[in-house]
């Protein structure tokens, strides 16, 4: 047998393809994003998930798209295709929430723009349906999960119809895919048509009308909801409220002709098989071949960090996890979270920084409470945290502190970092503040990134998170800790301008709070409308979908601009907006408090906070934060999607936060 070429990943091209001896391939994997063998993105795992099973998977990865060619790269497959947009959605990569075009994609090779289109997923399930009409086509990933109701698009401003419609796949697994890959792959090397795969949990399927299923829920149809914002709203919460495992129901939505049909979700992997899943042989490198190219820039900040946990409950209307990962927060075991530590000690280019122990949420790993696991999650819009913490929470980082705690004591690890979103508004309620100290002592390299958000009662509200107060407790124990502990550190918050529901007047109010608490954002991030959000919704129907009462949206360019400078109120070039601002709110009495500032302060600097500094009961001391004005593509998440030291590239995320991207490369991707 021929020596193969890069055996330790899968193959990429048909070359590689022969030298492992194989003349055909059992799945072709398509993905938008550049191969990276490492369980932070999606298409790594699963193929490998593939590969485990015993198939034979070829990586197709950012194919040319300008014909159906490229997509006959490893000839005909046996069994069909697997499509995943990437682990950013293509639009989000493409464009800020300005829709100006970004100036780097993180997840191709150098950064380079131009190697997948816009809205790739349905680009790629296209070309391969004309390579190859009669062979299966399964839509999955982020881009195809939040996609798959009839939506609003931001950046068509308009509601565009079912990607299960619009790029004539035969099926859509959404959420995390790997149960739903299992099956599929299983069924259709069988010999089941593609056709009859229709009671599959986790995944979405066009059906006539005759051969709907005997019980189900049904959203208002597509015509209806681009003409009625109230029909959006209504079919916006029937989406949300059967999100869960446990009590979802089988959902319709009338499409252009033919019918959406969504099966209830799939069961998370029990900690077992989420175990199995990040045991699997990654390299967690970049393929070879993108070594003479710069490499992939979205690797960087996850290439020493470990996912431990998956899903929220949090329930932040701008986020999409709800309608990705899901609100059922799942964990693996402490033995395999060690183990990966473990590997990474070991990896070439490892320095002894382990840059992130995370997740969605980094200090969720139980459920919510423990009716959640056979009633599900709360229906209606309640949240497990805001505006107050749920009685039935359960509150616990014992095993969480443990875990940290074996991974610093792994030999070669000099520290153990946290960059994923904290949720500090979960932390200030448990009794035991051992995690906190340890947090504080161990875990913070120079700042930790935590997401208020807003101050604003009425945004909050609006954003499914709890009241300032609670960030200024967390914000003063933060640094009373910090001091105990001689750590010179400091906290940078997330803010976000023009979300649903911020009036000038709720911009203002949080630009006295940040000049009062000497805050000086060095980041704003305005919300951007991605699909599969509840503040989307709220964005393109001007509705809570929960109660249907009239939200506020800011739409107009000098609007949000006025916002977004209020933010940055001590920049010399925001002056004359801050000044209009101001005015138009009727809060000069604000001007001799903000305007001198603008007028004589220096462009915002890096700055720390003293540990223990308070001001108005903030918890006190100067952010650090990333880059002025939109903020770059991406948290994790994300991730997003990310986030520690972020630079300009897409999140998931971590994933995090599809509704407010934030500056970090995908600290946090959403995978499956």
């Amino acid at each position: 047998m021929p020596t193969p070429l890069n055996p330790e990943f899968l193959p990429l091209s048909r070359s590689e393809m022969q030298s492992r001896g194989w003349d055909a391939v059992d799945f072709v994997l398509v993905t938008g994003d550049a191969y990276v063998d490492h369980p932070s993105f999606g298409a790594a795992i699963i193929g490998r998930v593939l590969e485990a099973e015993g198939w034979r998977v070829g990586v197709l990865s950012q194919p040319d798209f300008t014909s159906c060619e490229s997509f006959k790269e490893f000839g005909r497959p046996r069994y069909g295709f697997f499509i995943g947009g990437g682990n950013v959605d293509s639009m989000v990569a493409h464009y800020t929430v300005a829709k100006r075009r970004r100036s780097q994609d993180a997840y191709t090779p150098g950064g380079a723009l131009g190697k997948r289109p816009d809205r790739c997923a349905v680009v790629y399930a296209r070309l391969v349906k004309e390579a190859y009409p009669d062979l299966p086509v399964v839509l999955g990933g982020l881009e195809a999960s939040l996609r798959r109701f009839a939506h609003y698009d931001y950046w068509q401003n308009a509601v565009l119809p079912s990607i299960a419609e619009t790029s004539g796949a035969d099926l859509i697994s959404y959420g995390m895919g790997e149960r739903q890959t299992r099956a599929i792959a299983a069924r259709l090397a069988a010999g089941e048509p593609v056709s009859a795969i229709t009671d599959l949990a986790g995944t979405c399927y066009m059906a006539d009308f005759a051969d709907l299923p005997p019980r189900y829920i049904e959203c208002a149809g597509l015509a209806r909801v681009s003409a009625d914002k109230t029909a959006y709203a209504r079919a916006c919460r029937i989406q949300m409220d059967n999100q869960d495992p446990a009590a979802g129901a089988v959902l319709v939505q009338k499409q252009s002709g033919r019918y959406l049909v969504q099966n209830p979700p799939a069961a998370p992997l029990t900690r077992r098989e989420l175990d199995e899943v990040y045991a699997l042989p990654y390299t967690r490198r970049a393929h070879p071949s993108y070594n003479a190219l710069g490499g992939v820039p979205a690797l960087k900040e996850v290439e020493f960090s470990i996912t431990h946990n998956r899903g929220c409950y949090g329930g932040c209307n701008f986020c999409a996890i709800t309608l990705h990962q899901g609100r059922r927060v799942t964990s693996r075991s402490a033995e395999s979270v060690v183990a990966e530590g473990e590997r990474i000690a070991q990896s070439p280019g490892f320095k002894g920084y382990i840059h992130d122990v995370g997740g969605p949420t980094a200090n969720f790993r139980l459920p919510s409470c423990a009716g959640q696991m056979q009633k599900g999650l709360c229906t209606g819009g309640k949240k497990c945290l805001a505006p107050s913490p749920c009685p039935h929470l359960i509150v616990s980082h014992e095993e969480y502190r443990d875990i940290l705690r074996q991974l610093r004591a792994i030999p070669g690890v000099k520290k153990v970092f946290i960059r994923s979103g904290i949720r500090y508004d979960y932390l200030i309620w448990d009794p035991d503040e051992r995690f906190f100290k340890d947090l504080v002592r161990h875990h913070v390299s120079g700042h930790l990134k935590v997401a208020p958000e807003h101050v604003s009662p009425r945004v909050l509200r609006c954003m499914g998170k709890p009241p300032v107060e609670v960030y200024n407790k967390f914000s003063r124990r933060f640094y009373e800790l910090s001091k105990e502990a001689g750590r010179q550190q400091y906290l940078v918050p997330y803010l976000m301008s023009s979300h649903p529901g911020s009036t000038l007047a709720d911009a203002v109010l949080l630009a006295e709070y940040l000049c009062k608490n000497h805050l000086r954002p060095e980041q704003v991030q305005d919300f951007y409308p991605t699909p599969g959000t509840v503040s989307t919704c709220m964005y393109y129907t001007g509705l809570d979908p929960y109660t249907l009462e009239p939200v506020f949206v800011e739409k107009s360019p000098e609007g949000k601009a006025m916002q977004r400078a209020l933010l940055q109120y001590y920049e010399p070039q925001n002056a004359a907006r801050v000044k209009k601002a101001l005015r138009l709110a009727h809060r000069e009495d604000l001007l001799p408090l903000l305007l001198p500032t603008a007028r004589g302060a220096a462009p915002a600097r890096r700055a720390k906070a003293r540990p223990g500094g308070k001001a108005s009961g903030a918890g006190g001391g100067k952010t650090a934060g990333i880059k002025a004005g939109e903020g770059p593509a991406a948290r994790p998440g994300q991730e997003p999607a990310g986030r520690p030291g972020p630079k300009a590239a897409p999140a998931p995320q971590k994933g995090r936060r599809a509704g407010a991207v934030k500056a970090a490369p995908a600290r946090r991707p959403r995978r499956g």
